[in-house]
């Protein structure tokens, strides 16, 4: 136990030996910037676990902040904000940065009194963020234990006495025995000074998270039932998790990577200490670590590809007086996005702006959206851009020098289609939205448009006889869903052909989502959701595009791409190759859940629901019993069991929610991806939140079962 915290311990001291992280503890005075007009000086230092920030006003007595840097996703320099960019005339670029969190927390922008302190930041809060991120599971255990100990330690004293460890165990989620909890607390205090500290609070630790679940699995294989010789491990791979015979290297690079003892690894073995931190890796994963790198072919046409695309990309809130921001552009393009959308009018002085249309929401300009697109949208792209949009003519007369009529039909695609379809509650804003205007539309940025020329959609046997391979239609959410109903299988094969556009419906005032696997089982390419909105939409985008290196765009099925051959998304069944499959989930047990209810002494009663996300067919889902009173290490062994028909198009959702007998359940977290990555055998789920950032060390452990129906 001593060794895991002197190697936590010298990691510290590693780091504080960088002349940034030195200046950092010391700390400095800057101001903390919200608006042009709000300009307030703050003193921020680095406390001494190089993983705390700390600030606060000199007027404010003794109140003060407090940050994480593991909730920092990343340090912008100069003037990338719009705050910063606002106040750009008083301070120079250098002395300015800003601190982005992860999830829906507020920007810190921040100004330095001089160009060294504010690059003595700048690299130091990296070099903590870079550190972080390459931590091991054993360090990222240490980190978390460690910070539960600070929580904990009331008076700061380095110690925790049995009052302390009640409260740490509630905060924890687990409501355990008063006389099991002083019975563990007995047994670590090895110094019987009434206190836990260091070791003695690591080993209290270890004997409240023993991984019976694991050690079970460990037993069954291990033939001494103390450690997993060479050929025990690869029985475990063959049987469990690979299904493959030749599995003696993949076993012997398991045991150099994850086996801390060297005895062990002298032998060829593996202690259980190895094998609790193989399955927590991301070899241990339930997404299969080959299908997280970019893995696909990616030289077909790009009707051939799923594209991640979001929906009026500048907004942060609601469509009708929300706020607009390019911050909405960097963190799509971030999240993998890879079309966005841009609508621009003109502004005051010719400025082009860019807001929603013929509503209140805020205006930002378009050059600061021109600026954001450059840093941000080329993060593994090729440096290419297609603009999509009205063109005076075709391709072709554009290239033979033929000009049309500059005056063109509306002026967005929502106004294209004046798609409020469906919907009879239009009130008069969305009526004005959906009238006709003409506008003119300038030669040079129709020349732009050169791959997705914006057309009106007549019907699909117009579409296969007319439409030329550079043109894109776009849809409404309820005119696809009707196509899809009325001809799901002809609009497949047009989608082989062609690119098509849904969005959300007009009437969806508050910026909620569709749901994207109607379109995707119809093969839509871009399905453009409100990335600002969280919640089972985004987290099945968030899932189709967590494969293929995170890259945006993910190869449709085969059986979508062919033009010879007819996929019917409501009778799966009459495919050629159709070759359903059975999914076998054991739910075993949850690993440190998240507190969803602040209220003191709250405790989550977890239940898992799985479910699938396909075509109709395969539409299910299925939940756990709920556990009572431990969100810290439920066990269920409840196994849940499931007919995928097309798995090719299938997402698969882990979610796991604190049940209530009287009320909605409350969300804890979330964890999405294709059915086709999924590993087998025995695997953790590292869980989401709703944001869909990560919340470690919160997991489920489960196993997986696929196989073929007869």
């Amino acid at each position: 136990m001593t060794e895991r915290l002197m190697a936590s311990t010298e990691r510290s001291l590693r780091i504080q030996a960088d002349d940034n992280l030195k200046s950092m503890i010391v700390g400095t005075v800057m101001r903390k910037i919200k608006s042009r007009t709000w300009k307030k000086q703050r003193y921020f230092r680095l406390q001494e676990d190089c993983m705390t920030i700390w600030y606060k006003s000199k007027k404010a007595g003794n109140a003060h902040s407090t940050f994480s840097v593991g909730d920092v996703e990343a340090v912008r320099e100069g003037h990338q904000s719009e705050v910063l960019l606002s106040i750009a005339d008083e301070f120079p670029p250098d002395r300015c940065f800003t601190l982005v969190f992860r999830g829906r927390r507020g920007n810190l922008d921040l100004v330095a009194e001089s160009a060294e302190e504010a690059q003595s930041w700048i690299k130091g809060i990296r070099k903590l963020i870079d550190n972080l991120e390459n931590m091991g599971q054993r360090e990222k255990l240490d980190q978390w234990i460690c910070d539960w100990f600070k929580k904990a330690d009331k008076n700061r004293d380095g110690r925790m006495n049995f009052k302390e460890v009640r409260d740490l165990l509630k905060m924890m989620n687990v409501d355990m025995n008063e006389h099991h909890a002083l019975r563990l607390f007995t047994m670590a205090d090895k110094s019987q000074s009434g206190t836990l500290e260091d070791d003695e609070f690591v080993l209290f630790y270890k004997m409240l998270t023993q991984r019976e679940d694991v050690l079970r699995v460990f037993q069954e294989y291990s033939s001494d039932g103390q450690k997993l010789m060479l050929q025990d491990l690869k029985d475990f791979l063959r049987e469990e998790q690979l299904h493959e015979d030749e599995v003696q290297q993949y076993a012997l690079n398991l045991i150099e990577c994850y086996e801390p003892s060297d005895t062990a690894k002298m032998l060829q073995a593996m202690t259980f200490d190895g094998f609790l931190m193989y399955l927590s890796s991301s070899e241990g994963s339930i997404f299969n670590p080959t299908m997280v790198k970019l893995y696909q072919d990616m030289t077909q046409p790009l009707c051939h590809y799923f594209i991640s695309s979001s929906h009026n990309t500048y907004l942060l809130e609601d469509q009708i007086r929300g706020h607009s921001s390019v911050e909405g552009y960097i963190r799509a393009l971030k999240r993998g996005c890879r079309c966005v959308e841009v609508d621009c009018w003109d502004g005051p002085n010719g400025e082009p702006i860019v807001y929603h249309g013929h509503t209140l929401t805020s205006k930002i300009f378009f050059k600061d959206v021109v600026t954001a697109l450059s840093n941000y949208a080329f993060k593994d792209l090729k440096g290419k851009i297609l603009l999509k949009g009205k063109k005076i003519g075709g391709l072709e007369d554009s290239m033979n020098g033929v000009v049309d009529d500059p005056l063109t039909g509306e002026v967005s695609d929502e106004e294209e289609t004046a798609e409020i379809d469906d919907d009879h509650h239009r009130n008069d804003s969305i009526r004005h939205r959906g009238k006709k205007s003409k506008q003119r539309l300038s030669k040079e940025l129709s020349d732009c448009v050169v791959y997705c020329k914006s057309v009106h959609f007549s019907s699909f046997k117009h579409s296969r006889i007319h439409s030329k391979f550079y043109e894109i239609s776009s849809f409404t959410e309820s005119k696809a869903r009707k196509h899809i109903r009325e001809a799901g299988a002809e609009f497949v094969l047009h989608n082989a052909r062609q690119l098509s556009r849904v969005y959300p419906s007009g009437l969806r005032t508050d910026s909620s989502n569709f749901n994207p696997q109607d379109m995707w089982n119809a093969g839509c390419q871009i399905v453009a959701l409100n990335f600002q909105t969280a919640g089972v939409e985004m987290d099945l985008n968030d899932g189709l595009f967590s494969q293929n290196g995170h890259c945006g765009y993910v190869l449709k099925p085969a059986f979508m791409r062919n033009f010879d051959k007819r996929f019917d998304p409501e009778n799966p069944q009459n495919r050629d190759g159709y070759n359903p499959l059975s999914l076998s989930i054991q739910v075993i047990s949850g690993q440190q859940l998240p507190k969803v209810n602040i209220k003191e002494g709250s405790i989550v009663d977890p239940l898992v629901r799985v479910e699938i996300h396909g075509v109709q067919l395969d539409q299910a889902k299925q939940e756990t019993r709920y556990i009572d009173n431990n969100g810290f290490n439920p066990v269920w062994y409840d196994t849940l069991q499931f007919t995928v028909h097309a798995p090719d198009l299938a997402l698969v959702r882990f979610v796991v929610e604190d049940y209530d007998k009287t009320s909605k359940n409350d969300f804890v977290g979330q964890f999405t991806l294709p059915f086709t990555c999924i590993q087998q055998g025995y695997r953790h789920i590292h869980l989401l939140s709703k944001d869909g950032t990560s919340i470690p060390p919160s997991s489920l452990f489960v196993h997986i079962r696929i196989t073929k129906l007869t």
